[in-house]
């Protein structure tokens, strides 16, 4: 018998889960998270991925009397927790509902927003260019709409945006891959090897993704973040896809039984 697959962009936002899948979809958000933090940092002087600059930069500002500067800081982050908070939003719905596309919703949110982006800030349109502010704003609540989806499908294990909390796991197992007592607790020094070239993998496609934001913006600028969009829309498609089909089919029921 012939065995049937789901198509690729499926297996990597569908509903059922896999710890390979998972891996690979950390790995491809890394590496966009990656290209919007570096390349954004090129127009704006600002990264938006990790919340400890942008918090500690708060405290600066605060200790030299720049409070404009600190309140702004604060903004940021409260932008990119309004972020990871629409993805669990979108993510408890579409689970409430049993929906195939609850990990692909917020992804084609993000990548709308990312259209919008482009478009509006290109040297095409110069009279609805964002100003710096809304720019990092912006770009904060798309970090932390993005980081939150995969958090939540891998509970936890897998974050896209916190090289640091990555790095230091990487840290930690080679500690422990290098450490040698003769009176054994073994276990308790194994180290995780799966765990060590998934890290790295992710620190390694946030590199990639850094570097080619980085030249993108340079060289193209805003437009650059559309091939990003298509991407995520075109891993997005197969689960929406689904729903709609099965909400199309329920209309067309309910239509028959309030006919008869």
């Amino acid at each position: 018998m012939k065995r049937i697959t789901r198509p690729r962009q499926e297996l990597l936002v569908g509903k059922r889960r896999t710890t390979e899948s998972n891996k690979a979809l950390g790995r491809h958000l890394a590496f966009i998270a990656g290209a919007i933090n570096a390349g954004g940092f090129m127009v704006v002087q600002q990264y938006t991925s990790h919340m400890t600059g942008i918090l500690s930069l708060a405290v600066d500002s605060i200790a030299l009397n720049h409070w404009l500067s600190a309140v702004s800081m604060i903004f940021y982050i409260l932008f990119f927790i309004c972020g990871a908070a629409t993805t669990a939003i979108m993510v408890l719905y579409a689970r409430t509902f049993h929906m195939y596309s609850q990990y692909a919703l917020p992804l084609a949110f993000e990548a709308l927003l990312l259209i919008m982006f482009g478009i509006t800030n290109s040297k095409y349109m110069p009279q609805m260019h964002l100003d710096t502010f809304y720019i990092i704003a912006l770009l904060c609540y798309l970090m932390g709409l993005q980081n939150a989806v995969i958090t939540k499908l891998s509970d936890t294990a897998i974050r896209t945006t916190h090289i640091t909390g990555m790095v230091t796991d990487i840290g930690i197992e080679i500690g422990k891959l290098l450490f040698f007592c003769k009176k054994g607790s073994a276990k308790h020094t194994k180290s995780n090897k799966d765990k060590i070239s998934l890290h790295l993998s992710i620190v390694l496609s946030f590199l990639i993704g850094g570097v080619s934001g980085a030249y993108g913006f340079k060289y193209i600028g805003f437009v650059s973040v559309l091939p990003l969009a298509g991407y995520l829309l075109f891993i997005s498609y197969m689960p929406i896809r689904k729903d709609f089909i099965v909400w199309k089919n329920l209309r067309k029921r309910r239509r028959r039984t309030t006919t008869f």
